[in-house]
């Protein structure tokens, strides 16, 4: 079998941009190629053209185009023909594609096309209650009209995902984002820097980072030397207009700020160091739709405090393998970090729970096989 992924992300020096769609696909990607399916990875709106080679899995840089008008439909006519050259010259048998901004819309593949709920903007729109532009709408629906089949990382994702874009007859499974779980060993987790707090992700409202400040200062209340460690890139805020929510951010935590340290984006190889360093890492997003940060520290045996929100009830057992709150309660929020630093004990036993959880539900090396069963499936029904 020979399976291909069209994406706008994908962890490699060459591409632009690497974040949590790029980092799913490619961990999918690998565990695949150990079984023996060839992979082809095409990584749209790039700075070059070229073809990289890494290990037995080829990887397409797309080149960005602009035209002079309706480049949203002749970029994607680009896109479709370079697939489908590929595609016929290599005997690819399908093509996976993320919900996000309805990239395959106009495109029409000569194999079925299946789509991940990695999270549209239709899905976002709608956890935070915010009005959706009606052309993102279309384009979105324009893509999943064209799916064959759908995968949810998330049973939570899915069921909302169909309901937004109202998906029917159509096969529909859920299967979780994995881990290799050899690449997140923690051989000391009881080594750590003590009351030192870790946040990894864009700082984006939807994310729940302006929440952070107002929980980092209760929980400063009773452990005064207490750290926050921020990584991932700064972002435009929709709602007040602002070029930065750092700088939002910054504002916020008033006196505190100095116990805050903001280190932007670094290269994924060195985040794991910091998930180690970290006693507590947090969590407060309004909208996901799994969260590979949180199952990446879970896997590291470090105790979470997450958002309780839908999907988040699929990853952690709360109080058991993490703990589960809303990012808007921030006195309860605040308590929990509080408990753990309190409790080298508990951070530990929580941290060891956190790990059999990830091992039990985020392998990939079992996930895979669920992955190669759903395509081989709507291979098959294309064929009938």
């Amino acid at each position: 079998m020979h399976i291909a992924f069209l994406t706008p992300e994908y962890p490699h020096e060459k591409v632009t941009n690497a974040a949590g769609i790029g980092t799913s696909v490619k961990n999918l990607a690998v565990a695949l190629a150990k079984t023996g399916v060839k992979v082809t990875v095409f990584v749209y709106g790039q700075k070059t053209q070229e073809i990289i080679k890494e290990n037995t899995i080829d990887i397409h840089l797309i080149k960005s185009k602009k035209y002079k008008l309706f480049g949203w439909y002749f970029y994607r006519k680009y896109v479709e023909n370079y697939c489908n050259s590929i595609i016929s010259k290599e005997k690819i048998d399908l093509i996976e594609s993320p919900d996000w901004t309805g990239i395959t819309a106009f495109m029409n593949f000569k194999i079925p096309l299946a789509i991940r709920f990695h999270g549209s903007d239709t899905y976002f729109c709608h956890l935070e209650n915010r009005k959706q532009k009606q052309k993102n709408f279309w384009f979105e629906k324009l893509a999943i009209n064209k799916a064959k089949g759908f995968i949810a990382p998330t049973k939570f994702a899915g069921e909302i995902s169909v309901e937004l874009f109202k998906i029917k007859n159509k096969e529909i499974k859920t299967i979780h984002y994995g881990l290799d779980l050899q690449n997140f060993e923690n051989e000391n987790p009881k080594e750590f820097e003590k009351n030192c707090l870790l946040y990894i992700g864009t700082l984006i409202r939807k994310k729940g980072v302006l929440e952070l400040p107002e929980i980092f200062k209760k929980v400063k209340k009773d452990f005064p030397d207490a750290k926050l460690i921020l990584i991932g890139g700064d972002s435009y805020d929709l709602k007040t207009g602002s070029k930065s929510t750092w700088e939002l951010m910054k504002d916020l935590f008033k006196e505190d700020l100095n116990s805050v340290d903001y280190l932007g984006k670094i290269p994924y190889s060195e985040v794991q160091n910091y998930i180690k360093k970290a006693n507590v890492c947090v969590f407060p997003t309004f909208a996901e739709t799994l969260g590979m940060v949180t199952i990446e520290s879970m896997a590291m045996q470090k105790a979470v405090v997450n958002s309780n929100i839908g999907w988040a009830q699929e990853l952690i057992i709360d109080q058991e393998s993490g703990f589960l709150v809303h990012p808007s309660d921030h006195e309860i929020y605040a308590d929990r970090i509080i408990q753990l630093l309190q409790n080298d004990f508990l951070c530990q036993e929580i941290g060891k729970k956190a790990r059999e959880r990830v091992e039990a539900e985020f392998d990939i090396n079992i996930l895979v096989n669920e992955n190669i069963g759903f395509y081989k499936k709507i291979v098959n029904q294309n064929k009938v």
